[in-house]
């Protein structure tokens, strides 16, 4: 710790020192009681109209005063017009600048005020990119924590609703909060997530994907642990749940613990439905759970081990379409699979008028080229067709990447064993998924543990004068959701 120093130029030259004598630092004189001193900020970081303000406020108090008193009248002036603290220490005044503050220094003084007008270039308010919405709020988180944790509090402006803070990293801190209902959460669920918190050493988490990586519960499962949203509304109706939202300075993106096996046909939009039509949208995903993970495996399966179990007809079909195919079923699958990944990355990375234009003509035009050339068969394309349409009418992105990843795995077991290697398959995944834990919560709840209280709100949904219970196996502390 370095102590501020009393001589103003000496503080001056340790700051610009420290960074290396940027040009975007700007270092400007002022006088507050006819005291000379210096404001210091980075250009680009504060909210340069707040600061201009504040300026020029200063011109009305140009009575003398001690230097004892100095320091306590600035706080008083400026805590009018934002948050401040008083800074002793120049490797703090580095840090507060660099996270965009604006720091006073006064002559004669071994002390500075930092005054907290952070600001700069914002993007407005706007739909959520990764989320797309029928009915519902449209606006979506930003990169500024204390914004989203404003539309937290337009959503769900319960007195109850808490949000702890924490800073981050080594070389750069990041502001993290996390938010809870606190008569609502399990204690142990905020204690579990505090702890895994002040373990994180890092230099920066840049995103709330390295927070994800530094606290899930198992990092090599293929199932992510962590929901993330650009939702307000999804991250309250969490949080009524009774589950936990950490927001992180920087990125719109919010996550959400405990997950569990519902999740990846879950939707805010459900609650907005009437009962029955949000319970068929969820049978609808449901099913595409099962296509996207299954399907090419079962046709893989049948055609090489199964035949019997075709129907004559579709048996006759299939041979047909298969004929000059130099290659097996299961080559046939894996080369079209990987196909369809590549143009849905190229899609998603190219601008988005040609990403979509390269993923509708590449597809069209590949496949057809494949069928002419004789490399795949016509049932081929329509089954891979299949499969990538069911994977995107999954709302959480994350976990239909993860069903994506067991498409190749299911067909691997299918190509060696085939009904039985995908009946293999599934007995190893029931049994990891059964193992895994979110925040400690069971991963498969509330089907192991077997809960029939929680399955009003699975896979149907129940009217909403019969959701009065919160989710049992979150073990909350206010049970009741209504009366």
């Amino acid at each position: 710790m370095i102590k501020l120093e009393t001589d103003l130029h000496i503080n001056k030259i340790f700051i610009q020192q420290s960074l290396g004598y940027p040009e975007d630092l700007i270092i400007k004189p002022f006088f507050f009681r006819k005291t000379p001193g210096y404001f210091i900020y980075i250009c680009g970081l504060v909210n340069e109209f707040t600061l201009e303000q504040l300026i020029n406020s200063l011109q009305n108090y140009q009575e003398d005063i001690s230097e004892e008193e100095l320091t306590e009248q600035f706080m008083d002036h400026v805590a009018n017009i934002s948050n401040c603290s008083i800074i002793t220490d120049l490797e703090a005044i580095v840090k507060s600048v660099l996270e965009g503050q604006t720091v006073f220094l006064f002559d004669h003084h071994a002390a500075g005020v930092a005054v907290d007008n952070k600001g700069g270039e914002r993007r407005n308010l706007e739909e959520p990119t990764t989320e797309a919405l029928i009915r519902g709020p449209r606006v979506g988180f930003l990169e500024d924590v204390s914004i989203n944790v404003a539309l937290i509090r337009q959503q769900l402006n319960d007195q109850n609703l808490r949000f702890k803070t924490f800073q981050i990293g080594r070389r750069s801190t990041k502001t993290v909060k996390v938010a809870y209902l606190e008569d609502v959460t399990n204690p142990y669920l905020i204690d579990e997530v505090e702890k895994r918190l002040n373990r994180i050493d890092i230099d920066i988490p840049l995103e709330s994907g390295i927070i994800e990586q530094w606290i899930e519960d198992n990092p090599l499962s293929p199932f992510p642990q962590f929901l993330n949203t650009e939702r307000p509304d999804k991250v309250s109706v969490a949080l009524l749940e009774g589950r936990i939202a950490i927001l992180t300075d920087g990125t719109p993106f919010a996550l959400i613990a405990p997950v569990n096996i519902g999740d990846a046909i879950y939707s805010p939009e459900d609650y907005y439905e009437r009962w029955f039509i949000s319970s068929l949208l969820r049978l609808i995903r449901s099913i595409a759970v099962l296509i996207s993970v299954l399907l090419p495996s079962f046709y893989v399966a049948l055609v090489s081990y199964h035949q019997g179990l075709i129907p004559s007809k579709l048996a006759f079909s299939i041979a047909a379409s298969r004929e000059g195919v130099p290659f097996p079923a299961f080559v046939e699958a894996t080369t079209m699979g990987v196909t369809m990944e590549l143009l849905r990355e190229a899609g998603i990375r190219l601008p988005k008028p040609i990403g979509q234009t390269i993923g509708i003509v590449g597809g069209l035009v590949i496949g057809e080229a494949a069928v002419q050339a004789g490399v795949v068969s016509t049932i081929m394309v329509i089954v891979v067709a299949i499969t990538a349409i069911s994977s995107f009418a999954l709302p959480a992105y994350s976990i239909a990447i993860t069903y994506r990843i067991l498409l190749f795995g299911f067909m691997m077991a299918a190509s060696f064993m085939g009904l039985y290697g995908i009946a293999l398959g599934f007995i190893i995944l029931f049994i990891h998924m059964s193992n895994l834990t979110s925040l400690g919560i069971p991963y498969m709840a509330p089907v192991a543990p077997l809960i029939f209280s929680d399955w009003r709100d699975i896979i149907i949904r129940s009217p909403v004068s019969g959701l009065t219970k919160r989710p049992k196996y979150l073990s909350t502390k206010d049970k009741q959701r209504a009366d």
